[in-house]
């Protein structure tokens, strides 16, 4: 039977051996394919080398040489060493001054993480989902004390809170309130909480910003309909906004409380020292004192392990206890 044209054309291309060769080379393209999938693999580790190196020498290598160092009596001077064993831990909690130090970074920790991010969140939303006149002013406001050293920061607030010419208790004497102004940093009752407002100022624009950004991923459509449901803006908060970006919420919780420990001695450290009488002290400004101002390296290294070993059991509580199936809306 005689072939059509096109039947016959196809019949030609498939018996060619052009198209033999097409194919074969085809084939012999797939171990290339694989090889350059080793050498992809072979570039990323040589790029995340040198930071694994770096990473190694910084971080991992003086971690341990601080848990090596707890269990020694050592100057931080002087060569000679003793062994000491646990003694260090045993002294460091008998001593009310750490116990002192660890309540106020509790406290600290408590007290500007349950204020700020809640914060941060509203301020997020309301910038986000609300037309404000100057948003774009306001947003800078907002985030402009994050990129402030915080030394500045506690210069700042060590003139708002000064008890003879500060601004809060001449404010505070405008407004008929004077009975209210007192030594805000001298005052052992309340110095906590004006370093907690003074972190609390510093971070809560970083935070928002970050907010805002994963606010600006949620599908408009979905607040629309929670409109047209008639949700109001409270409840479209609580029951769309905080779901869909709890991922964000876990990951920047964890950050905040490994940033505040570290943070805090910074600012209690330019503020207050550590005063009146260890009242504003934080663990690691008393491990700084021990180490370096009384020569106790070893009894140091060890406040220097609790605090490594609080952070890090805190920082997997948190997230064990915020974990949650992630709620998508399609």
């Amino acid at each position: 039977m005689t072939q059509s044209g096109g039947e016959f054309a196809v019949e030609a291309v498939e018996n060619s051996p052009r198209n033999s060769g097409v194919l074969s080379n085809t084939d012999s393209t797939l171990p290339k394919q694989s090889g350059n999938n080793g050498g992809r693999k072979r570039f990323a580790f040589l790029c995340s080398l040198p930071a694994a190196i770096l990473m190694f020498i910084f971080i991992v290598l003086p971690t341990i040489q601080v848990f090596q160092m707890s269990v020694f009596k050592w100057g931080g001077y002087s060569p000679d060493k003793t062994f000491v064993g646990l003694n260090n831990f045993k002294i460091l909690f008998e001593d009310m001054k750490f116990i002192e130090a660890f309540q106020n970074t509790v406290l600290l920790l408590v007290v500007v993480t349950s204020v700020t991010l809640p914060t941060a969140v509203i301020f997020a939303a309301i910038l986000v989902q609300v037309k404000v006149l100057g948003s774009g002013f306001i947003r800078f406001i907002l985030y402009l004390p994050s990129i402030l050293s915080m030394v500045i920061i506690a210069a700042i607030f060590s003139a708002i809170y000064s008890e003879n010419d500060g601004l809060l208790n001449s404010v505070l004497q405008v407004i008929g309130l004077g009975n209210l102004t007192q030594s805000w940093l001298g005052n052992q009752s309340i110095v906590i909480y004006s370093v907690a407002f003074a972190m609390l100022w510093q971070s809560c624009g970083y935070y928002m910003v970050m907010y805002m950004s994963a606010m600006a991923g949620v599908d408009s459509s979905i607040y629309e309909a929670a409109r047209i449901d008639g949700a109001s803006r409270i409840r479209q908060l609580f029951v769309i906004t905080i779901p869909l970006i709890w991922s964000n919420i876990r990951t920047t919780l964890t950050f905040f409380i490994i940033s505040s420990i570290n943070l805090s001695f910074v600012i209690v450290r330019a503020m207050t020292g550590g005063g009146p009488d260890g009242s504003s002290e934080v663990l690691l400004g008393y491990l700084y004192n021990q180490a370096f101002d009384n020569s106790q390296f070893g009894y140091g290294m060890a406040i220097g392990v609790v605090t490594f070993t609080f952070s890090f059991a805190l920082s997997l509580i948190v997230s064990r206890v915020t974990k949650r199936e992630v709620i998508q809306y399609g």
